[in-house]
């Protein structure tokens, strides 16, 4: 999609929409009463008539009017109160809503909106997305596909206002990073597997700055990586760990930034196996994974000065003769044994010993690991918020500032060492589980163990990387946002 500014005079641009606002109280905008002036008061009817209140996100679609240029007005109601992000952001997700299927050109006279708190290039930005957003629809393994309605987009939107070309840049390369986690999520696990992971990270590798390495489950028994592989192991497809080396930063040896993402691509539970119900959903235990894909994608587009490594830990879980069995002893890539009571704590497994391999090949300033990790966490924060654990306060900082600009939503959770020792095992040196109780934290605290003092947060994104049920059943392509604020911010 292409991006304009104009300041042209409203009532005269040239557009399949425009896009005009109103408050509850039933006070219209400048843009709005400037149509509504040029067309002879048909706006202001529409409101005398009750068809529009001004509520929060409210949307009335006018049709072509003398006197204007454009061939629909969107009237958008924004409450009563000053806007709040969330807010701001369904406005924007019903503007999008109501106009994507419009081609040619939509205007949207929003910059009177834009604030100190919510300036003007957030609100391009966040509209970029939210176009990305609407236009996204999975069709990939459907058999009939309408060509002509998928088609049937805006070719271009105009920003009437100052100019924001950049902050609609950054917005569109999000998106594209949304949709593409979004894409990877979706895929049904006959199709997304490790190796085809692997293949799509080549693939960008090869369409970008990338360098990009593949180990396979044999090279990592080699090198004693020893908890990924009693994950790997029971299925017949084979591990691998992926590694995505950016360098944008003019200094090409400054400690690289590490983003890792847990990619099980189907997950059983092994032998300590889940139940029936929803199983289906396990697919989407790659979506940390396909959140570094995403993230990596934006950082191609937008090309910032950093150096970045993006991991991913890939596997699938499943129930086998050869599979690891509650009671067994694994030695990890760093040396320390872990105990496995339960098989289907098995993400935390192959996390760690990529922490330990990411740590010692690349020495990164910082690394935080995103994962669908724990029911225990989305049991805490249900569909909102990212569980956020660390210690290291900066790092905490950076990331809920990253959260609070994108709107990708994170809560920070405990992280004392009074956890640590739910982890007490007779028979290694930790077990993989804590017990029943505070199971988000017992499983940080794990991860927290192979971090040799590197400054480390971790994502549990199992309440917030998808959605369950009927037509909103889906990957939500979170947490792209957050991560491609939180990098471009270093």
């Amino acid at each position: 999609m292409q991006y304009q500014i104009s300041n042209q005079p409203v009532a005269g641009v040239q557009a399949s929409c425009i896009v005009v606002t109103l408050d509850q109280s039933g006070k219209l905008s400048d843009a709005a009463n400037a149509i509504d002036q040029a067309s002879g008061g048909f706006i202001q009817a529409r409101i005398d008539a009750r068809d529009i209140e001004g509520k929060t996100a409210q949307t009335l679609l006018l049709p072509a009017v003398a006197g204007i240029g454009a061939e629909r007005v969107l009237l958008v109601g924004t409450g009563k109160e000053t806007l709040k992000s969330a807010d701001a952001v369904k406005i924007l997700n019903a503007i999008a809503s109501a106009t994507s299927g419009y081609s040619g050109n939509v205007a949207l006279a929003l910059a009177h909106l834009a604030t100190d708190t919510l300036p003007a290039a957030w609100w391009a930005e966040q509209i970029a997305q939210a176009y990305g957003n609407a236009l996204y629809k999975y069709t990939e393994t459907k058999g009939k596909k309408d060509d002509a309605a998928e088609k049937r987009q805006p070719d271009s939107l105009t920003w009437l206002g100052d100019d924001v070309s950049a902050a609609f840049s950054k917005g569109e390369a999000i998106a594209l990073g949304v949709a593409y986690a979004k894409e990877l999520g979706n895929l049904p696990p006959n199709i997304c597997t490790p190796s085809y992971l692997a293949a799509e990270a080549v693939k960008l590798g090869a369409a970008g700055a990338l360098d990009v390495t593949i180990l396979d489950e044999e090279e990592l028994e080699k090198l004693g990586a020893g908890a990924f592989v009693s994950v790997a192991k029971g299925s017949s497809e084979p591990g691998k760990m992926i590694v995505m080396k950016y360098q944008g930063a003019a200094d090409k040896n400054a400690a690289p930034h590490m983003i890792l993402g847990k990619g099980i691509t189907f997950d059983t539970g092994g032998i300590s196996l889940k139940p029936g119900l929803n199983m289906d959903e396990m697919k989407y235990d790659m979506c940390g994974a396909a959140s570094v894909l995403g993230t990596m994608k934006a950082l191609l587009e937008l090309k910032p000065a950093i150096n970045v490594i993006g991991m991913i830990t890939s596997a699938e879980n499943m129930p086998a003769g050869h599979a690891s069995k509650p009671g067994d002893v694994v030695t990890t890539l760093s040396g320390k044994t872990v105990e496995i009571l339960n098989t289907d704590a098995e993400g935390r497994l192959v996390l760690c010993d990529a922490m330990t391999y990411g740590i010692n090949n690349f020495k990164p300033a910082s690394l935080v690991d995103i994962a669908t990790l724990t029911g225990a966490c989305m049991a805490a924060l249900g569909r909102v918020n990212s569980g956020l654990f660390t210690t290291d306060e900066t790092l905490a900082g950076e990331l809920q500032n990253a959260a609070a600009y994108s709107g990708d939503k994170v809560w920070r959770l405990p992280l004392e060492d009074d956890y640590q020792e739910l982890l007490d095992s007779n028979f290694a040196d930790m077990a993989n589980i804590g017990g029943p109780l505070a199971g988000a934290t017992t499983a940080a605290c794990f991860l927290s163990r192979f971090t040799e003092g590197t400054p480390w947060a971790h994502l549990d994104i199992a309440g917030t990387a998808w959605n369950s049920g009927g037509k909103a059943k889906g990957s939500t392509g979170r947490p792209v946002p957050l991560l491609v604020n939180y990098l471009l911010a270093k």
